[in-house]
């Protein structure tokens, strides 16, 4: 049997424009089913918000996401998780910090750090954390 994690993000409302967001970042293809798709419609202003969806790329990039009914309670906390993204190519994990960055608070700058070539943090605008880096070559003792 072989498992794979998927990060999976909840919002109020915004998974939406979220998933559009991170598709734009990382490419891929988007899937959204809603409320009314689902036949779960409990509050009819939430019909159209996303009771699941995802955005998955060829290069392997995954993300899952889903809006929190307003009948359940939600916090979003403060950094309560972050999102890894780790390449081997730094022009490409670049080219996602910058595309990451708009409307985005940067924790750490995109550089160099002791345990990779390039390593930086980025809270996006939906208060998502993102850590993005470029893998370290791994070499024997």
């Amino acid at each position: 049997m072989t498992i794979k994690t998927t990060t999976h993000l909840n919002f109020r409302g915004q998974a939406r424009e979220a998933l559009a967001f991170y598709q734009s970042v990382f490419g891929g293809r988007q899937l959204l089913f809603t409320y009314a798709d689902a036949h779960a419609v409990t509050d009819p202003a939430e019909a159209d918000q996303v009771i699941w969806g995802e955005v998955a790329s060829e290069d392997g990039f995954h993300v899952m996401a889903f809006d929190v009914p307003a009948s359940r309670p939600w916090d979003k906390g403060t950094i309560p998780v972050f999102v890894s993204v780790r390449g081997d190519d730094a022009d490409e994990v670049t080219g996602y910090w910058a595309r990451l960055g708009e409307g985005a608070t940067v924790i750490q700058p995109l550089g160099p750090a002791g345990f990779s070539p390039l390593y930086g943090m980025v809270r996006d605008r939906f208060g998502i954390t993102w850590v993005l880096d470029v893998q370290a070559v791994q070499t024997q003792p």
